[in-house]
């Protein structure tokens, strides 16, 4: 038997047993593909990472595993295992710059330290792509649990990508969203009439109280199941092209674009909380960031044949 030693945390918070909860593997070496994945479904966690020596030229390697399937990028997985290596010494104390070789290409982190130790972390994401809508919006409504009254004006449903795509569905308040219950057959049927894939959906709703310190809080959820996952309580590859859809859509202001944060979990009873940072120059959107904290709670070791 072989034992992999892993690091758990909760990312996208600084409260233990909150965010999202990630293991990362430090010493994956002579793993292929299909254990990786194998290991994924074992731990049960929304992701896995898998960190490997650099190929191209960055830090590190990394590999993510959903319990369904490998992902180019993520955003939680990204900011976890930056405060895993950084417990680990494998980022020194201290260091400002740092980056992942991921499936999307080197992706940069830069790095912020109090008293010592590493205090946030900010991934830098693609430019967005703007993608198809779904046209049926009855259908969508009854797809997802919802009445077309619960939909944001007329915002449109549609798929936004900053290395891996989701469908964002507006919605007016944040009973709407903790309402939604997706019938995937039905979900799938009504993408697919808008040649939509059957992908990632995440609702949310600018709809409440702000939080201290942030030009918009956004209220949100993200359910996957083509990606082995119910429902995500923080989702960093999503949060990103969230911050291009509410500044495309002028939900926010270019100077309010540089300030979000994203309220996830909260219906899980993990509350996650993602930032948000989008720069933009003449109504073209420059720069992507997601950022967050995260805790380490546990590690261990995993016996593999």
């Amino acid at each position: 038997m072989r034992s992999l030693r892993y690091l758990h945390l909760d990312v996208f918070t600084d409260t233990p047993f909150e965010g999202n909860q990630l293991a990362v593997f430090p010493e994956p070496a002579g793993l292929d593909t299909a254990k990786m994945q194998t290991i994924t479904r074992e731990m049960n966690f929304s992701e896995c990472t898998f960190i490997f020596p650099a190929e191209r030229g960055g830090d590190v390697k990394m590999r993510i595993f959903t319990p369904g399937e490998e992902l180019p990028m993520a955003g939680h997985p990204t900011i976890g295992s930056t405060f895993a290596l950084a417990a680990e010494a494998t980022i020194a104390r201290g260091r400002t710059d740092f980056v992942f070789e991921l499936g999307v290409g080197p992706t940069p982190v830069s790095l912020e330290w109090k008293d010592g130790a590493l205090s946030f972390a900010w991934m830098t994401q693609q430019l967005p792509k703007f993608g198809a809508t779904v046209r049926d919006r009855k259908g969508l409504a009854s797809a997802i649990g919802v009445g077309e009254s619960d939909f944001a004006g007329d915002l449109p449903a549609q798929v936004v990508s900053c290395g891996v795509p989701f469908v964002f569905v507006a919605l007016r308040s944040r009973a709407a969203v903790d309402s939604v219950s997706i019938d995937r057959k039905a979900l799938a049927r009504c993408y697919g009439e808008s040649g939509v894939e059957e992908l990632p959906t995440f609702f949310f709703t600018t709809e409440g109280k702000q939080d201290a310190g942030a030009a918009q809080t956004v209220y949100s959820r993200m359910l996957a199941a083509a990606f082995g996952i119910a429902e995500d309580p923080a989702t960093g590859g999503a949060s990103g092209p969230l911050g291009c859809y509410l500044l495309q859509y002028k939900i926010v202001t270019p100077d309010a674009a540089k300030n979000i944060l994203s309220l996830q979990g909260v219906l899980m009873k993990r509350p996650s909380r993602i930032h948000i940072s989008i720069d933009s120059e003449n109504g073209a959107i420059t720069r992507v960031r997601v950022g967050g904290r995260s805790v380490l709670v546990g590690h261990g070791e995993l016996n593999t044949a």
